[in-house]
């Protein structure tokens, strides 16, 4: 077989930062990255909606037309959905489980068969860094790493089908998380934080997810500590003093995304999220007021069961009012196995209309917050990381809390971080200069 694959992830960004690690070790095997012409093609699936699945499914059928003699590896949550309900995937030859996905580099590199493969207990050994930093990816590019550092989830929110998906959770220990930031801290200028829930980090090592902030921030010396999505419990009162302490000191990026799902405590209380409203708000504005600068992102479902006209514009009136600048959008989608599934057969659903209705009016406002928000920036200077992103004579950066402004630039500062002036705003984009 070439020697050669491509790679794909669907959804969240652990489902990014697997792949990005698979690819790593690919690398690291002798294997070289092609879009053009793979013999192996890796696709990191999401099941959070029946959209994402359909959407995966597609994805398939396409770089099969485009690569006929590529070999398909399918993994992730739709993979391992797909295996417990015995569906079958045509156009994919491997469709791999999340429990085996560790192995799939020891498979590719030790054993070989045609549409199916066995797991060896030697292959396990995978938990190695690799020092490689690929112009093929658009994190490492601009070199920012994304790390994973836990997986799984104990919650069981009842709409949330991934606790079924990837089990309980695990956690990588605070040493080797630290150690391995520190072999490639003179490569990367910002390390991205990933977890499928932030609140669990640490519950299998007796440890806390701020004290691994606290190690990063005091052992290593990445210029810039990023997050992916923070579970609002742990915005606790230990997050918060933290934040406080450093955030004047530019290493700890200033964007929160913090999933509220609702601003109607029924609908709360439904989903078991376990937290009011009140408890959510107290937290996102005392972040704004240590920082009026912090850059809050949310996720909403829209359309949950019960969810009347009330309860949306309860949403919709708290969004309007509140700090959050930017919100992603979900309209809700029934999993099966969970307890929603089951809630379904005696609370409605509202229709696929509503539901649109409602996503695309919370869209629309969302639009109006981040423009908003953007043009707060305007004549004030910040930090900037530059990203291997170019449009015309402007490249791209991400202030220090991660908004995006174009910078006109004849060089290629990929990776550089830079004071710029913020001096417009320019079909809804931020326009600088480095001073």
């Amino acid at each position: 077989m070439s020697k050669t694959f491509a790679s794909y992830a669907f959804g969240c960004r652990v489902n990014q930062a697997e792949k990005e690690e698979l690819d790593r070790e690919l690398l690291s095997f002798g294997f070289q990255y092609s879009i053009a012409d793979p013999s192996i093609y890796i696709i990191n699936s999401c099941a959070v909606t029946a959209k994402a699945e359909r959407e995966a499914r597609q994805f398939i059928n396409q770089i099969k037309r485009k690569h006929p003699k590529a070999k398909i590896i399918i993994t992730g949550c739709a993979a391992t959905k797909w295996i417990r309900e015995k569906i079958t995937i045509g156009n994919a030859d491997w469709v791999i489980d999340n429990t085996s996905k560790n192995y799939i580099i020891r498979v590719l590199t030790k054993k070989e068969e045609n549409n199916s493969f066995h797991i060896d207990a030697k292959f396990c050994d995978r938990n190695k860094w690799r020092h490689y930093i690929g112009s093929y990816n658009k994190y490492l590019s601009s070199r920012r790493l994304l790390l994973k550092i836990q997986d799984g989830c104990q919650k069981f929110c009842t709409y949330c089908i991934v606790p079924y998906l990837r089990k309980k959770a695990k956690s990588k220990s605070i040493k080797y998380l630290v150690s391995g930031i520190k072999e490639l801290e003179d490569k990367i200028s910002e390390v991205i934080l990933t977890a499928v829930n932030t609140q669990a980090y640490g519950l299998d090592t007796k440890e806390s997810f701020v004290d691994l902030i606290k190690n990063i921030m005091e052992r290593t010396k990445v210029p810039r500590i990023s997050f992916g999505s923070i579970d609002p419990g742990s915005i606790d009162r230990k997050f918060l003093a933290f934040y406080k302490k450093y955030a004047d000191s530019q290493r700890l990026i200033d964007f929160f995304h913090i999933p509220l799902q609702s601003a109607s405590n029924k609908i709360l209380k439904l989903m078991e999220r376990g937290y009011t409203l009140e408890e959510y708000s107290e937290k996102i504005n005392t972040l704004v007021k240590i920082n009026p600068f912090a850059f809050i992102g949310t996720d909403i479902i829209a359309g949950f069961l019960d969810e009347t006209d009330s309860d949306y514009e309860d949403t919709y009136n708290y969004l309007a009012q509140s700090p959050i600048a930017k919100f992603h959008i979900f309209r809700f989608s029934l999993r099966q196995p969970t307890a929603a599934f089951y809630l379904a057969r005696r609370l409605q659903e509202p229709s696929p209309l509503v539901k649109a209705k409602r996503a695309r009016w919370l869209a629309n406002l969302g639009r109006q917050k981040y423009r908003k928000f953007l043009v707060k920036h305007i004549g004030l200077t910040f930090p900037a990381l530059f990203l291997d992103k170019r449009k015309n004579d402007y490249q791209e950066a991400l202030l220090d809390n991660q908004i995006p402004v174009f910078i006109k630039s004849s060089k290629n500062l990929s990776g550089d971080i830079k004071q710029v002036k913020i001096e417009a705003l320019k079909e809804d984009k931020l326009v600088g200069r480095i001073i």
